[in-house]
This record gives structure tokens, sequence and C-alpha cells, in this order.
């Protein structure tokens, strides 16, 4: 069997375990594998073809680091709209306690309302900044 032959069946089987992992890395590897299979084709000997599939896998791999070093974080779930449909919503506080704290009723429920760290509490509209356990931190509207 020729080197391409099996470097495309390499390539296939990491794109078959790539697909039930779920993360990229397999995928970056396989590009590499690709590579050594086109060398193959292409007349390069088996040094040469590790070579390539080493030096564009992991140059793959290691963009892909780059790339998401310069993404920014994504929130906390607490405060990650994605994750939480409660962040955004809004809610009307009547009264706050002398604790800092309130009691509303949101989504059928009675909920405890915090204001977000460094804001003073204020009678009137709020939006869901954060959830916090069974507490909304809120910021005023």
């Amino acid at each position: 069997m020729a080197y391409s032959t099996l470097w495309w069946l390499i390539t296939g089987a990491a794109v078959v375990l790539e697909l039930l992992s779920g993360t990229v890395y397999l995928l970056l590897l396989s590009a590499g594998f690709a590579a050594a299979a086109i060398s193959a084709h292409l007349g390069a000997g088996l040094t040469v073809q590790l070579v390539i599939a080493a030096l564009v896998g992991a140059g793959a791999v290691l963009i892909w680091k780059m790339v998401l070093r310069k993404r920014p974080a994504d929130p906390a779930s607490s405060a990650n709209p994605d994750v939480n449909l409660d962040i955004g919503e809004r809610v009307y506080v009547e009264e706050w306690n002398p604790d800092g704290t309130a009691t509303v009723r949101y989504r059928g429920a009675q909920w405890t309302v915090v204001p977000r760290p460094g804001t003073t509490p204020a009678i009137g509209d709020h939006q869901v900044a954060e959830v916090i356990g069974s507490r909304l931190v809120v910021d005023k509207v």
C-alpha cells in the first residue's frame, strides 16, 4: 500500500475521531496528515512526509492557540446571557430592606434582589445583570 493511501486513511480516521470528540485539535492535526499525503503524492520520502505532517499539524495547533488567546474571555456563567436567560430581564423594585436587599416577584416566584456592588439601591426599574444562586444582581435602568 502506498504511503499516500496510508496518510489519507489516517486523515479520515482523525476527522471521524474529531466528529466524535467535538474538539478542533484533531481536525487541525488531520490537516498535517493531509499535507503529508499530498507530499507523498509528489514523491517525497517518508522522512519528509513525517516532518511535513508534524510541522503543518503542530503549526495549525499553535496558530489556533494564539487565536484563542487573543479572544476575550467569556463572562462567568452567572453573568452570561447565552447560559442564563434571566440576564437582561427587567424587574421592578418597590422597596429596599435596610440590609441592602429587596424582594421582587419575578417569573411567578419571590426572588431576592441585590444591587451591583458599588451602586446605591434605588426604587424603580432594574435590569438583571447576574444571577448568583437565588439572588438577582441588578443595575438601575
